[in-house]
């Protein structure tokens, strides 16, 4: 469907000896197995043991499954369903809000940041294709900010309709359950508590039980949509919780999904050297251990890609983050962070391994540097005739690379040969893979948020007492 995404991890491969590669290979190749096991134990009916508890590996298959589905069953499918339902909402409101927080939201952003307008909430109706604005919200408790979003929703919510979306498998997460509570009330007091707005504009996606899903049903809204059983909050951007706000943005959700069944298939079967996931996994776990390169650089060049990086960073702390262990995630955009952190990255801690993310064909024309006459050109910037702003971007990645290197600083490529559905879903399925894998070889459980677990019962302990 769409050109590859590449890994390309020289010069970081250079520091890491050729020995190493060969004993590792066996443990990598051990921890791809576990990680294709552990699908079948999933959907085994088997007891999963003490060991593997929790085991949230259905988001490995899940892409593939929902292309087949709807291949099966079209409209009735889950994706024709969402899809219907998205159809019906675009025409009728002008604002829509995503309620959630971390997994709940943090995918929905990337995609919508890395494959939209940069500026689509600032284009008129008509250059949106009749798209919605986009907002986020339920995922802090910043009183400022939630005031002055609800503020805008109702100050002119007869002229320009909203409705929102929210996110919570379980319902039990306060952030977001405050929050569309406050939306909630809003919303109806804008159209009437028994108005179709107050229900229709109204999609929550949640789990099967649970608080959310009772308070769904109680409420009568028409559509709501599932979590599944076995795919966690950080793990979930291929189902309705990345995949229904990206219908409604007018996403590709058929591309996305292929990019990431696509990627595992070449994770299933593809050897150590042409298999992005497992390349990357050894590169970063050998340099880790042998390098003490605890600190991982997601050096996006652009910023439509920040958003994908910062869901990175939630993916990876979370799931290996534990036991004492765990790099530590950084994003950067450049050329932008090169001015705060550059300095830090060349001449710093020896502890950091940078990969960049680089997208190599932008999806607009590039703009070229301006000639003047030379009674204006001060700033002698006409020596750059003929160059446009790609052109100064690579320069920029080529001379930051080249400066890294002569001091021995590691780094590798990602590369995106265009920004688009296809490709996004490659990678952050490969991220996702990659992260199970790196758990599995180092002995940690990639699932499940023992930490997170204890913020939450500490905060609902202070505020409601034991």
């Amino acid at each position: 469907m769409g050109t590859s995404l590449k890994y390309q991890p020289q010069p970081a491969i250079s520091q890491i000896p050729s020995a190493d590669w060969n004993d590792l290979k066996p443990d990598l190749e051990a921890a791809r197995a576990e990680t294709l096991a552990d699908v079948d134990l999933l959907t085994s009916g088997e007891s999963i043991p003490d060991q593997k508890q929790p085991l949230d590996s259905g988001f490995i298959m899940l892409p593939a499954n929902l292309l087949e589905e709807q291949k099966a069953k079209g409209a009735e499918s889950l994706l024709g369903q969402m899809k219907e339902t998205a159809g019906k909402l675009q025409p009728q409101i002008d604002r829509f809000v995503v309620l959630g927080i971390g997994g709940s939201y943090m995918g929905m952003r990337a995609l919508f940041e890395a494959l939209c307008h940069p500026y689509h909430n600032d284009l008129p109706r008509s250059s949106r294709g009749n798209i919605p604005r986009l907002y986020f919200a339920g995922n802090n408790m910043d009183n400022d900010e939630t005031a002055a979003l609800l503020e805008i929703l109702q100050a002119d919510a007869q002229d320009s309709h909203w409705g929102m979306t929210v996110i919570s498998k379980s319902g039990g997460t306060l952030e977001t359950a405050v929050a569309f509570r406050l939306f909630r009330e809003a919303l109806e007091n804008c159209y009437g508590a028994d108005s179709k707005a107050a229900t229709e504009w109204v999609v929550p996606i949640t789990g099967e039980t649970g608080k959310l899903r009772d308070l769904s049903n109680a409420s009568g809204y028409p559509a709501i949509f599932p979590i599944p059983d076995g795919v966690g909050g950080r793990f979930s951007v291929f189902t309705a919780v990345g995949l229904f706000p990206a219908a409604v943005m007018g996403i590709d959700i058929d591309a996305l999904l292929q990019g990431a069944a696509d990627m595992t298939e070449q994770f299933r079967t593809a050897p150590i050297g042409e298999n992005p996931v497992l390349d990357y996994t050894g590169v970063c776990h050998l340099l880790e251990k042998n390098k003490g390169l605890s600190a991982r650089i997601l050096s996006t060049w652009g910023s439509r890609l920040e958003a994908f990086g910062l869901w990175y960073d939630q993916l990876l702390a979370e799931s290996i983050g534990k036991e004492e262990k765990g790099a530590l995630p950084l994003t950067v955009v450049n050329t932008r962070d090169l001015h705060s952190r550059g300095q830090q990255h060349q001449e710093g801690v020896r502890d950091k391994l940078i990969t960049n993310v680089i997208v190599e064909e932008p999806g607009t024309k590039p703009v070229p540097v301006p000639q003047v006459n030379a009674d204006r050109d001060q700033d002698q910037l006409n020596r750059l005739n003929g160059k446009a702003l790609p052109n100064l971007l690579d320069a920029a990645i080529k001379g930051t690379n080249k400066a890294y290197a002569e001091v021995d600083r590691p780094t590798a490529d990602l590369l995106f040969p265009k920004l688009d559905a296809y490709t996004l879903g490659q990678a952050l399925q490969m991220l996702m893979l990659a992260t199970v894998v790196e758990g599995r070889l180092i002995g940690i459980n990639p699932y499940g948020q023992p930490g997170v677990e204890a913020y939450k019962q500490n905060m609902g302990e202070i505020l409601y007492g034991k």
